[in-house]
């Protein structure tokens, strides 16, 4: 009608609305994802999650664009939700409310292997962040090349104290073997050196063996 030509403005339009598309994409997708994060609820404030990228932590907030974890380190990420609903998560803290830890120890071949159990059992119930049912327990596990290998299982509630429990565990078990004797080996060789028929073993006066004719 004004006789003007729109052609120039039909595309810049476009280019525009490409542009604040693929802009828009990232948000949008983590919008959705948020939502649907807030609704199929796969984790919740105060949980425990690993991620398949490694990252892991307690889940301290939970908002439509992204996730916030504190990690053990008290340092805290925030995830874009588009990543969080497209990876696979591992929530320590879903199911039952106990989490597994395990610690395996060494000891000698000619240890008393029902002393050995009772000492690692009374460990794991003596120590105040094990639950009691399921009650911890001691395992023989298998024969090693210098030791027999036994692992001590205990349960506690929160999987953000497992480091500092293993750690406390451990100790105990050093301290605990040392009191009763047991003997924690480590690995070793015997080498044994057989004589070639023919070779004398003694040395010449060269330094080297003489060939026996």
């Amino acid at each position: 009608i004004w006789d003007i030509n729109v052609t120039g403005l039909v595309a810049s339009a476009g280019i525009v609305g490409l542009a604040l598309g693929f802009a828009a994409q990232d948000t949008l997708s983590n919008l959705f994802a948020g939502v649907a994060i807030l609704s199929d609820r796969p984790y919740e404030i105060g949980d425990f999650i690993i991620l398949d990228s490694g990252e892991r932590g307690e889940v301290t907030q939970i908002g439509l664009r992204s996730t916030r974890l504190l990690t053990r380190d008290d340092v805290e990420i925030s995830i874009p939700n588009g990543v969080m609903g497209a990876t696979k998560i591992v929530n320590e803290a879903g199911g039952p409310r106990r989490y597994r830890i395990r610690t395996t120890v060494g000891v000698a071949y000619g240890s008393d292997i029902d002393q050995v159990a009772a000492v690692l059992t009374g460990i794991g119930e003596s120590h105040p962040k094990t639950l009691r049912d399921p009650e911890p327990r001691a395992r023989f596990r298998a024969f090693g090349d210098s030791s027999l290998d036994f692992e001590l299982q205990c349960w506690i509630e929160r999987p953000v104290d497992r480091g500092q429990v293993l750690h406390e565990l451990n100790s105990e078990i050093y301290h605990q073997f040392a009191a009763h004797g047991i003997t924690i080996p480590f690995p070793q060789q015997d080498l044994y050196i057989k004589e070639h028929p023919g070779i004398d073993p003694r040395p010449a006066a060269g330094g080297e063996r003489e060939q026996i004719s």
